[in-house]
């Protein structure tokens, strides 16, 4: 149970530096206070619908947790890909873990800028991913164009000798590949 939401955030001096481009009263002060970093740890704990293995936070679409006043908190989530069906179930986890701990106003919003990418997968998240049997994205060097010829390994057997089957599988976010070594198919999350 989230306690003390009735009371005015306190500012951390230095403390939790937002990283995100928040549109609320800690963003544009460039802090967060304790209690909105309780608050984004519980919404950052969901479940991501598509990718159970991974929380929001892992995923990298949790972008801010503000307190707008006593009991009103909005959250801002950044979709993988614009038009993302996850994004509702996603909206509807964190409303009722919030609601589950003393927040009666829970407010989930979309921010299309930053765009998600695959960078903003955690190294938790990519070794989740990798021991759940799906090939994590390769981390980009640098901006610019993603490389389509680099080989992904395989999570099975570790051999990069593997093969392109379809440019989609369970969702439009992975692919499904298969390792030519161990000849076991697997998904691939797709570098975006």
């Amino acid at each position: 149970m989230v306690t003390d939401v009735t009371q005015p955030p306190v500012v951390e001096a230095g403390a939790g530096t937002r990283t995100d481009a928040g549109t609320g009263a800690a963003a544009r002060t460039g802090a967060e206070t304790r209690l909105e970093a309780e608050l984004r740890r519980l919404a950052g704990s969901v479940p991501d619908p598509e990718l159970p293995v991974l929380t929001l936070e892992e995923l990298g679409v949790l972008r801010g947790v503000q307190l707008l006043g006593p009991g009103r908190v909005e959250v801002e989530l950044t979709p993988t890909y614009t038009g993302c069906p996850a994004i509702e179930a996603m909206t509807s986890d964190i409303e009722q873990v919030l609601h589950d701990h003393g927040i009666p106003d829970v407010s989930v919003v979309k921010v299309l800028s930053p765009a998600w990418s695959t960078d903003d997968i955690s190294a938790e998240g990519r070794r989740k991913l990798a021991e759940f049997g799906i090939a994590p994205p390769r981390p980009h060097a640098a901006d610019g164009p993603v490389l389509l010829t680099l080989s992904v390994r395989c999570p099975q057997c570790g051999s990069t000798d593997t093969e392109l089957l379809s440019r989609f599988s369970s969702t439009a976010c992975k692919a499904l590949r298969r390792c030519v070594a161990c000849r076991e198919p697997f998904d691939h999350f797709k570098e975006l």
